[in-house]
């Protein structure tokens, strides 16, 4: 049977991040590797991150999720199917933020995906820098996705306090009382800076496996998501950073979480932005495109930032 790993969190937390470093501990340790990466919107952003991977080896499909709800589930199986006729003893899959954990278990539990592959690890990937008001289903993937983790892992901790910590780990328990879960998570999160992460911590993240608590369950339609892409911006990277900035801070966008794409000035570089952190990084390659998501977009307010400059 093939292993499958979820790698979940809510957006920006740096699943694409962790998945990196994960996927080349299990390519070092002899795994084959593929990985099924489902971003949200109709542009699959992260899967250009992955690239060195695919050199290596990794067997790499994506989905673009700018489709309902039954229609992504198809694809999700349709994917699986395909990836579970290669000789893989590893499959990472890297959902979008909005991803119901609930449809992982359901799906592999379906004919003929259920003769090939066995749920391995849920791995949870959560910024604690992130101190916002969220939406009742933000609150709920925030607790659905916790609920059902065997590993726990904080992005970023390097750039926070003690308190940080603590405070993010009562939002999660705050968000499991809500929707009722028996579970409460602190101690087992990791909280360790990634640099320092070792090949131990690697194979206990890799054998964690995953609980089955409940939740109250909300349906995808209750969700208010959406994203908006602003394509040939030709923007530098100063403009690129300022209108960022304006748009986080200005409440007429919506409620606006993370912030994405490439920029190129002599080089590409990637933007990867949530409220209070805008990341830019340079990579061999990329697309003139700039990715807005979040919840209760304006689009006219959004739009005029890209146009007015």
């Amino acid at each position: 049977m093939i292993k499958v790993d979820l790698i979940t969190g809510f957006l920006g937390s740096g699943k694409t991040t962790f998945l990196k470093k994960y996927a080349e501990h299990l390519l070092n340790s002899g795994e084959k590797v593929g990985i099924l990466e489902n971003d949200y919107g109709a542009v699959n952003v992260d899967v250009m991150l992955l690239g060195e991977l695919e050199k290596r080896g990794c067997q790499l499909e994506t989905i673009a999720g700018a489709c309902d709800y039954d229609c992504h589930k198809r694809r999700f199986k349709t994917k699986l199917i395909a990836m579970g006729m290669s000789e893989l003893t590893r499959v990472i899959i890297e959902p979008s933020g909005i991803f119901d954990i609930e449809e992982f278990f359901d799906i592999l539990h379906e004919d003929p995906l259920n003769r090939w592959y066995e749920a391995g690890s849920v791995i949870t990937v959560i910024d604690p820098t992130v101190n916002i008001e969220i939406s009742e289903f933000s609150r709920y993937l925030l607790a659905s996705q916790t609920a059902n983790a065997g590993a726990i892992i904080f992005s970023k901790t390097q750039l926070v306090t003690k308190e940080d910590i603590v405070k993010k780990t009562d939002q999660i328990n705050l968000a499991l009382k809500e929707f009722r879960s028996d579970c409460e998570i602190r101690d087992e999160i990791i909280t360790k800076p990634w640099a320092e992460l070792c090949e131990s911590d690697f194979e206990s993240i890799k054998n964690s496996g995953y609980s089955l608590n409940e939740t109250v369950k909300l349906s995808p339609d209750d969700s208010d998501y959406s994203s908006l892409y602003f394509m040939n911006t030709e923007l530098s990277l100063k403009t690129a950073k300022d209108i960022i900035r304006k748009i986080f801070s200005d409440k007429s966008c919506g409620s606006v979480f993370r912030i994405k794409g490439f920029v190129k000035e002599d080089n590409w570089y990637e933007l990867n932005a949530a409220p209070e952190q805008i990341e830019i990084n340079p990579i061999e390659l990329g697309q003139d495109i700039v990715i807005v998501i979040g919840e209760n977009l304006n689009e006219n307010n959004i739009s005029s930032y890209f146009n007015n400059r």
